[in-house]
Order: C-alpha cells, then structure tokens, then sequence
C-alpha cells in the first residue's frame, strides 16, 4: 500500500504542469479569478465553522458545571437550595444572550443547516441542563416552542434566530433523565425515599413520549434511548428496594444492595 503511493509520488508530477500552465495564465484569467474566488468562499467557511465549534465547546463546558451546580440541590436548607437555583438560572441566560447569540450571528444569510454539526452537542448539553434546572425548581419542564422563543433575538433592529432542530431538543431531554437517575441515587442516599417515586414516574413519562418516536437511521436517537432505558431500569430498580426490602433494611444500607444487584435493560420495548 505505502509503495503504491509512492510510485504516485514518482511520477512526473501533474502539480508541476499545473504550475506551469498557471504561471503562464495573466492575472486577470476568468478561470484563475473564478477558482481564487471558490478558495476564499471556503476559506471563510471553515474559519466560521471553527468559530461556532469554540462557542459549542465552551456552552458544553459550561453546561457540564451547571448540572453539577444543581445537583447540590439536595439539602433541607431552602434558602441554600434557592441561591443554587437562581445562580443556575443566571448562567444559563448569559449561555443564551452571549454564545448562542454569537453564533446565531454567525450564520446571519447563511445556510444554518451546513453548521448544525458544529454546535449540536453542545446545544444539547445545554437542553440537558436548562431541562434539569427547570425540573429542579417546579418538578417539570418546559417544551420546545417555549425553548425556541430563548433564541429570537434582536440587534439594530434586525431580527434573527438560532437554529434548533426538535430533535436537538429530544436528544437533550434525553440525556437529561440520566441526571435525573443521579439524583434519585443521590436523594436515596440521604434518605429522602419520597423524591425516589416521583422522579421514577417522571423519567417513565419521557420514556414513553421516546417509544412513540420514528427517526429511521437516526443511531443518535436510538442510542440514547437505550440509554434512557438503563437509567430507568436502576431507578425502578432503586423504588422496588425501597418498596419491597425498605421496611427491613435500614435507609442508609440500600444503597448497597442497589449497587449489588444487575440490571438488565437490554430487553427491547419496541423502539426503533
């Protein structure tokens, strides 16, 4: 193999004629001109697509700390829980008014849909976090179009908007049952069994609303909804033992009976 391109590197190069030949060309050839104008549209492209990257990759940076921030939650001092939220809230906002809006202007007049790629994960992550924070601070959550209104935003009267795909918006909600399944773990661990119940029925909510879905070929989805499962599985996992073993097992050694036992989620529920 390495030979082969070797012998290509051998030949009389191609390269050079062209070389030549543009040597040769004056410098106002409509050919020369035309693919100098094709190398700086690409140019321009790649630099503004590495520039959404950086944006996407400090909103997941950011997002990652704000879901650690929220699961302090878990404290029976309400003005200490309170000060969690609202802190979580702001830095949310900020995400909203500076990285999304840098890159919502960065794809003014142009095709939005060439650069999903560069900011999908971490507009994802960021649904996983504005999801959980939500959650955290009325037990629900929002839907899309109350999402999508985050991203209008207006400059020198000029209007304009993010792109946010609803499948962005599934893949976010689901990753964010997995901090839910964290956080009933968490919840049991300090003996509040109550929450336990009330996050389980809730991740089952999501759960369902996913194996109503048809996204053919999109691997994505189908991953995360496996993974979705798994959650669910040690979540109900967590209530049964509380349910059935709770009353002869001290709150604090549940834990380790949860840690001991498999799950099994591999058992298919019909999603495709």
């Amino acid at each position: 193999m390495s030979r082969g391109r070797g012998r290509k590197r051998g030949r009389p190069a191609v390269g050079d004629k062209a070389k030549e030949t543009l040597l040769q060309m004056e410098e106002d050839n409509q050919v020369l001109l035309m693919f100098r104008d094709y190398a700086s549209t690409l140019d321009e492209k790649h630099d503004r697509h590495e520039r959404i990257v950086k944006q996407s990759r400090d909103i997941t940076i950011e997002a990652k700390r704000i879901i650690f921030l929220l699961h302090n939650t878990n404290t029976d001092i309400e003005s200490k829980r309170a000060g969690i939220i609202e802190e979580a809230e702001r830095r949310l906002k900020v995400l909203i008014d500076t990285n999304f809006k840098t890159i919502a202007s960065e794809l003014k007049n142009e095709d939005s849909h060439q650069f999903h790629k560069a900011y999908t994960s971490g507009l994802q992550e960021f649904i996983e976090a504005y999801a959980f924070c939500q959650y955290v601070k009325d037990k629900t959550i929002g839907d899309y179009h109350s999402v999508n209104q985050s991203f209008q935003y207006e400059e020198d009267d000029e209007k304009f908007s993010l792109l946010f795909p609803q499948i962005d918006f599934i893949l976010g909600l689901a990753d964010f049952t997995g901090e839910l399944m964290r956080k009933c773990i968490n919840t049991l661990g300090i003996g509040n069994v109550s929450d336990c119940f009330t996050l389980c029925n809730f991740v089952k909510l999501i759960n369902t609303g996913c194996l109503g879905l048809v996204a053919p070929g999109n691997k994505e989805l189908s991953r995360k909804a496996f993974v979705l499962r798994q959650s669910l599985s040690k979540m109900e996992l967590v209530c049964y033992n509380i349910q059935i073993r709770g009353t002869e097992i001290p709150k604090h050694m549940l834990m380790s009976v949860i840690e001991s036992t498999n799950v099994d989620a591999n058992e298919d529920e019909g999603f495709y």
